[in-house]
């Protein structure tokens, strides 16, 4: 349908003009009436459009600008309109998700150099930062395999109940049973590999029953323990310890063996013990025996026994220990049992002089009993140096806990 011109006459509407122009420009296409001033507006805006669309082509940044000025030229909804400005709306949203993006992920590799444990967390489904008793610990050391040369280094912080081995080179130690690894057997001594194998396994066994049994610790009677000790032994073996257990003294202290707390004064913060240490083993001095050397060091957080208590309290024990085993074919032997030999033992923060079947820990001296440690000051993780003999049992000055 045509449209007045204003003047009375008959004008062209636009969709005719346009289709006109376009058909003018491929050869064709018969010319209709006399345009209107709407259709010359038309044409003008048109020649606009294709000066745009050319300088889009000679670069970016001319295109964007003439972009821009087609934006501002054409009225609301001509050539124009919400789909146009949808689809530019979107890309410059898209441009700025990926700017966030970036950042995030910046944010992100930063904070995965700074704390790589996240990351190891997510992977492994471990969590670091545990709570508990053994909360804060740290990537585990390698196990032990030769004497450390100088003794580990521990940032100063006082444990609590949910982190008793805070400030403790003991934090990144292993635990329980399975810190105390059996190297591989072979024959030695005139000794099979089987045999060597029994007498490092019984090793451990009495190691674990004599230091890390919750019920050993906790005060109780060690019966497993006693039970791998040879009964035929005369002097240190299974008879030894027992009675030392039921009527102890200074010369039969049966914490020359074992790691027992008294009950009445004290409790575990939990069933966690940290262990630090080696296990070797060589010919024994006569045919037919292979002597087993351990070298261990153990850590106990305590806390009072009375209700409400929180003061977190460690003792460290370090025991060094010959066991030996016998071939049964030639010496008179029990099996399953080991002899129980020379041994060295090394206590951090607990009473001296008190000799009554248990480790005493030091806390503030509210009515312990025994003696304040008046000897030299010793680091009880020092681990570089071997026990002296001459030494064992001495009242030293622990310099940590």
């Amino acid at each position: 349908m045509g449209s007045d011109d204003g003047a009375g006459r008959p004008g062209v509407s636009d969709e005719a003009w346009e289709r006109f122009v376009r058909e003018s420009g491929a050869g064709g296409g018969a010319a209709p009436h006399e345009p209107s001033a709407r259709a010359r507006m038309v044409t003008e805006r048109l020649r606009r459009e294709d000066e745009a669309r050319a300088a889009a082509e000679r670069g970016w940044w001319r295109g964007r600008r003439a972009r821009a000025a087609r934006r501002a030229a054409e009225p609301e909804g001509w050539r124009t309109g919400p789909a146009w400005q949808g689809r530019d709306g979107g890309r410059t949203g898209n441009r700025r998700l990926k700017a966030g993006a970036g950042i995030v992920f910046i944010a992100a590799l930063a904070l995965v150099v700074v704390r790589p444990e996240l990351l190891i967390d997510r992977l492994t489904g471990e969590n670091s930062e545990r709570t508990g008793p053994q909360a804060g610990q740290g990537a585990p050391l390698p196990a032990e395999s030769v004497r450390p040369t100088a003794p580990p280094s521990a940032e100063p912080d006082r444990p609590t109940l949910k982190e008793p081995f805070r400030g403790s080179p003991a934090l990144q130690w292993a635990e329980g049973a399975n810190a105390i690894e059996v190297p591989e057997a072979k024959g030695v001594g005139g000794l099979s590999k089987e045999r060597v194998a029994q007498a490092l396994a019984l090793t451990k066994q009495l190691l674990v029953a004599s230091n890390i049994d919750p019920a050993t610790v906790r005060g109780g009677r060690p019966e497993a323990a006693l039970k791998l000790l040879e009964p035929l032994q005369e002097e240190g073996g299974r008879s030894f310890f027992a009675r030392a257990l039921d009527k102890p003294t200074k010369d039969a202290d049966p914490t020359g063996l074992f790691s027992r707390f008294d009950p009445a004064e004290v409790r575990p913060v939990g069933e966690i013990v940290k262990v630090r240490g080696r296990m070797t083993f060589e010919a024994g001095a006569t045919d037919g025996e292979v002597r087993v050397r351990a070298d261990y060091t153990f850590v106990y957080p305590l806390v009072k026994a009375a209700a409400g208590s929180d003061q977190v309290e460690r003792t460290i024990v370090r025991r060094q220990m010959s066991l030996y085993a016998n071939d049964p074919v030639t010496f008179r032997v029990t099996p399953g049992t080991v002899r129980y030999g020379e041994h060295e033992e090394e206590f951090g923060n607990y009473s001296c002089g008190v000799f009554d079947g248990y480790l005493h820990p030091d806390f503030d001296r509210d009515g312990l009993p025994g003696d304040r440690p008046s000897g030299a000051v010793v680091d009880p993780y020092d681990r570089s140096k071997e026990l002296d003999p001459g030494k064992s049992g001495e009242c030293w000055t622990v310099s940590r806990s």
